[in-house]
């Protein structure tokens, strides 16, 4: 009988083009340790499964393989997820993605509830939103300053 603390985390696979270069990239500029490459013969070396862990967390990638449908972002056209991470400075990772080739979407900057941070696309095409927190907020705070911010009308 399972229980919810036996069940495995979620954890993100990512579809890459180029999962070495990708590894590479992630290890450099989010601080990730690479836990695992798996790389099989027959398919010329291609990378089909490796663990990078980025904090606590893990993200696995895999090369893009239509005959998988594994479709990279290039593939789509960009990528529909946006995938968020927690950091200490998220100037100082922001800047070490631009350095390593990601393309800043919409820049780091303070943010009205609470967190100072930007979006990224990487070399891969996925989107990374940084964030930092800078103040912790109520659920009041927050939604008196969406309402100074957007200007709207009051929830009362």
């Amino acid at each position: 009988m399972s229980t919810t603390e036996s069940l495995p985390a979620l954890v993100v696979r990512m579809v890459v083009d180029d999962p070495a270069a990708a590894i590479d990239f992630y290890v450099e500029s989010l601080g990730g340790e690479e836990i695992l490459r798996l790389a099989d013969d027959n398919l010329g070396g291609m990378i089909i499964h490796a663990e990078v862990k980025i904090g606590q967390s893990m993200i696995t990638l895999t090369q893009a393989n239509p005959d998988h449908c594994n479709a990279s972002p290039a593939a789509l056209g960009g990528s529909p997820v946006l995938l968020s991470l927690e950091v200490e400075d998220a100037d100082a990772i922001g800047a070490q993605m631009v350095a390593n080739g990601a393309e800043v979407v919409i820049p780091i900057a303070d943010r009205f509830y609470g967190k100072r941070e930007g979006r990224l696309r990487d070399p891969f095409g996925h989107l990374w939103i940084i964030t930092q927190t800078i103040e912790v907020l109520s659920e009041e705070e927050i939604r008196t300053r969406m309402r100074e911010f957007f200007g709207g009308p009051s929830d009362d």
